[in-house]
């Protein structure tokens, strides 16, 4: 099979006419086979088999049945030869020449230690994960067959030879990722796996042009002096002496430049008064303009780019005042309260992520009220869709430069690479308007700090080089239009502690690492860049990838799926204050995700009562990349785990929240929408079995984009009996509860739910009604069928009190699973003196007239 390079009929240059720029993809007819290492028999006897590009030897191998799947039980531990082992990529060409006078082979990837070979002959050798690669190839394309191959040398020998190459620096994990511009987390994370795979792992082509070309486009829509203004800077490639002619068209815009021969860049500058603006999520219309950029010779469109942008304004503002130094987003004059969270690549093997997936996960973002996503700095510059999906919702992004946890080396030849990768990332995605912070690590200039550096250092470089002085120049020279940040976390003065709360952003980990999450509110940060605790996939995932027998929190599948350290005892230590540590598995898993939800919506609802002070927090993380115990919202297969829940309560853009204040209590309200928030504050304190003990009500008035925090009245809201009683706080639609003592250490007992199960024509309308007190109901559908959804979670209802749960999916399922007790889950079951077994001896009552599934207690 080969590549399908067949052109069509070619302009006659004989007769002057120009032969337009042909893009032919090389995705089809390749084979992959081992060329070094200790490769089994198997892998070695089948010969060069299939491979996919964009793809990886691991899923190639998959594919072609030679492994198991990588994610599955202990797989990893089986698989780390191919990590180990050299590996080729071969695919015949066949080329007729088409007009053209130059010809050139594009990667926009290749993982990562490679050479490239033409017809046997060295094209070049690559060491970059993350640049394009172009390789002229002009004169040595064969009229008829021509074969291409990529060698790709082992990825973790080469870094082993890289680190002794350049001299050691520290870094996390076991793999010295910092001496190799891969991708850090293919060697292995906190919660991802150790592939070390290698492949062609974004699209190949081969390109022909003769004349003129466009090389590149350098576009920002920002807006300046308050008009919306494009700004192209249009490089061509030319080996002609014709007179050229660019277009660029925006809407019913159109700007044509001639450029005479000798002149091979154009510059643009459009404005544009009145061009809708783009806005992010909760502040006005996301809104986009289709952008068209030609290249014509003798009336003849040889070339053209086509994007979608939009007008913005962006800046980071780090201003000093009497609590220290802020940290705001400010977009078109206005500061954005982010309610963000991390994002690390959605799959270990990058190229499977297309842009279907990436639009479900965004929906999930949206889901749970995420307004910006910080691409973290141990993947990958997210491709276009990536940004486009976020362009198009109003999603902020904030890409890190590719960095994290180590030092780097500054030295040759890892600086011409960074600069290189830089170069080539900055342009691609500078004009996406969602795209509003460029930042320069990941910890590292906190870790040089505080982890103990200086001493492994010895006077060596560890990146400040590129923080302070190469990626700050890029951006200002590329992408003037995006802020840029030194590091996360960061204070303004590079020589201050560089993880202080009180300065710029921060990263809290103490909490997981050594404490418990009440003591989030011992912070009053400015913004919080990282923070998160850990739960375990969603059920079905989890029993989907691990087939222990039995499945136990220490079972090998488990601990080999638990890639924190001493994790498992950081989630035992953060629940026993909290619960009680089941014995049984089912109960274990329910526990440490119930627990991981609420100390994440501890942790929001706090920085948020701060607000002005707080102006954002970011949590770790929203997605995983295989199924694994992590600090996930969406699991390795893509389900919501209860922890998006409850970022789906806390990141409200109205929010009503109960916190401490010294030996009381306070009301916070924030407001962070364009209209005003008017009501009366209702504030009761109630035993769990309904009575009211006391009532107080006043009215509340918050202008738009505004908080205010509210003492309680001491005598209002102090109980008589802590274990037994309950603060409720209702206004504007919005409710709020405070319980004053732990879970484990209050009343809570059988709520005597009542469970009608209503069928739809996607799914079901599941009514619950407590006949005492219950809190965090939640179904986990996911038991009943893997990809169905339920739309609210986590939920507290006192006696009498009813609720509607919609679920999506499980058409076919017995109604009488919704009131399992497996799938319907509360906090009750977890501490109860003897947690209730739910009778299966479940009455039920058909009506004819409307359908609907009753099941009621027996």
């Amino acid at each position: 099979m080969t590549s399908a390079l067949t052109p069509t009929a070619p302009l006659v240059r004989g007769r002057g006419a120009p032969v337009p720029v042909r893009r032919s993809p090389l995705s089809t007819g390749w084979t992959l086979r081992p060329l070094a290492g200790e490769v089994p028999d198997r892998v070695t006897a089948a010969g060069p088999i299939a491979a996919t590009v964009p793809g990886s030897v691991h899923t190639d191998l998959l594919a072609a049945g030679l492994i198991e799947d990588p994610y599955l039980d202990r797989n990893e531990e089986l698989q780390r030869w191919i990590g180990l082992a050299d590996w080729g990529y071969r695919v015949p060409l066949d080329w007729t020449p088409d007009g053209s006078t130059r010809q050139e082979i594009v990667f926009e990837g290749l993982d990562t230690v490679a050479e490239i070979l033409l017809n046997g002959e060295t094209l070049a050798r690559t060491r970059n994960m993350h640049r394009t690669y172009r390789l002229d190839v002009t004169g040595r394309l064969l009229d008829g067959a021509n074969e291409l191959e990529v060698r790709f040398a082992s990825p973790v020998r080469a870094a082993d030879a890289a680190s002794l190459e350049l001299g050691y620096r520290p870094h996390t994990n076991h793999h010295p990722y910092n001496a190799l511009r891969k991708m850090a987390c293919g060697f292995g994370w906190d919660w991802g796996i150790d592939t070390a795979s290698s492949g062609i792992w974004r699209p190949a082509r081969l390109e022909t042009w003769d004349g003129a070309r466009i090389r590149d486009t350098r576009v920002s829509a920002d807006v300046v002096d308050g008009v919306p203004t494009l700004t192209a800077d249009i490089l061509l490639d030319r080996d002609d002496a014709a007179v050229l002619e660019v277009e660029v068209r925006i809407g019913d815009t159109v700007h044509r430049q001639v450029l005479q021969p000798g002149r091979d860049t154009a510059h643009v500058v459009l404005r544009l008064p009145d061009a809708a603006l783009w806005y992010p999520v909760g502040h006005g219309d996301a809104a986009l303009h289709d952008l068209r950029i030609a290249l014509t010779v003798g009336g003849v469109q040889v070339d053209q780019r086509s994007q979608r942008v939009g007008f913005r304004s962006v800046s980071v503002l780090t201003e000093p005042d009497e609590s220290g130094t802020g940290f705001r987003i400010v977009v078109n004059g206005a500061t954005v309260l982010v309610r963000g969270a991390n994002w690390i690549p959605d799959d270990a093997f990058p190229h499977r992520v297309d842009r279907a997936r990436y639009a479900a996960r965004l929906t999930q973002a949206q889901f749970a009220g995420v307004n910006l996503l910080r691409v973290w700095g141990g993947g990958v510059f997210e491709s276009d869709d990536f940004f486009a999906e976020c362009d198009e919702r109003g999603i902020l992004a904030w890409q890190d430069f590719l960095f994290a946890c180590a030092a780097y080396a500054e030295e040759e030849p890892l600086w011409s690479e960074v600069e290189a990768e830089a170069r080539d990332n900055i342009v691609r995605l500078a004009a996406h308007p969602s795209l509003v912070v460029l930042n320069g690590n990941n910890e590292n200039s906190w870790g040089r700090q505080d982890w103990g550096w200086d001493a492994r250092l010895d006077g060596r470089t560890w990146g400040a080089g590129y923080y302070y002085d190469l990626l700050p120049g890029l951006v200002a020279e590329l992408a003037p239009h995006v802020a840029y940040t030194p590091g996360s976390p960061f204070s303004p003065d590079p020589d201050a502690p560089q993880n202080d709360p009180a300065h710029g952003t921060v990263h809290i980990w103490d909490l997981w690492n050594e404490k418990d999450h009440p003591h989030y509110r011992d912070y009053r940060p400015r913004f919080v860049a990282e923070f998160g605790w850990q739960g375990p996939p969603t059920w079905s995932t989890l029993t989907a990838s691990l087939s222990d027998d039995p499945l136990t929190p220490e079972s090998p599948g488990m601990i080999l799926h638990q890639k924190a350290i001493k994790g498992n005892d950081k989630l035992t230590d953060g629940l026993v204050a909290h619960f009680p540590l089941p014995d049984d598995m089912a109960d274990w898993h329910w526990a440490m995700s119930l627990n991981q939800a609420v100390a994440v919506r501890t942790a929001v609802e706090w920085f948020r009562s701060l607000t002005p002070t707080c102006t954002g927090s970011i949590v770790w993380q929203l997605n995983d990349c295989w199924p694994v115990t992590s600090w996930a919202a969406v699991d390795g297969y893509g389900r919501r785990k209860p922890l998006l829940y409850a970022l789906r309560h806390a990141h409200r853009d109205r929010l009503l929240t109960v916190q401490p204040d010294g030996d009381g209590l306070l009301a916070a309200l924030v407001n962070d929408t364009a209209d005003g928030w008017d009501g009366t504050l209702e504030v009761e304190r109630r035993r769990y079995d309904g009575q009211l003990l006391a009532r107080s009500q006043r009215p509340v008035t918050l202008a738009p984009r505004s908080a205010l925090r509210i003492a309680l009245d001491p005598q209002l809201v102090t109980p008589r009996a802590a274990a037994s009683e309950v603060v409720v706080l209702r206004f504007g639609g919005r409710t709020a509860h405070w319980f004053f003592t732990d879970y484990r250490h209050s009343a809570l007992s059988d709520p005597g739910l009542s469970v009608h199960a209503t069928p739809t024509h996607d799914g079901w309308i599941v009514a619950v009604q407590a006949k005492r007190l219950v809190r965090d109901l939640m179904l986990l559908v996911d038991r009943v069928d893997p990809e169905a959804v339920t739309d609210e979670a986590l939920l507290t209802l006192l006696p009498g009190e009813r609720v509607e749960l919609t679920v999506t999916g499980a058409v076919d399922a017995d109604p009488a699973l919704f009131a399992d007790q497996l799938v319907l889950r509360s906090a009750n079951q977890l501490v109860a003196a003897r947690p209730r077994v739910w009778d299966t001896r479940l009455v039920r009552e058909w009506r004819e007239n409307d359908q609907e599934h009753i099941i009621e207690e027996a």
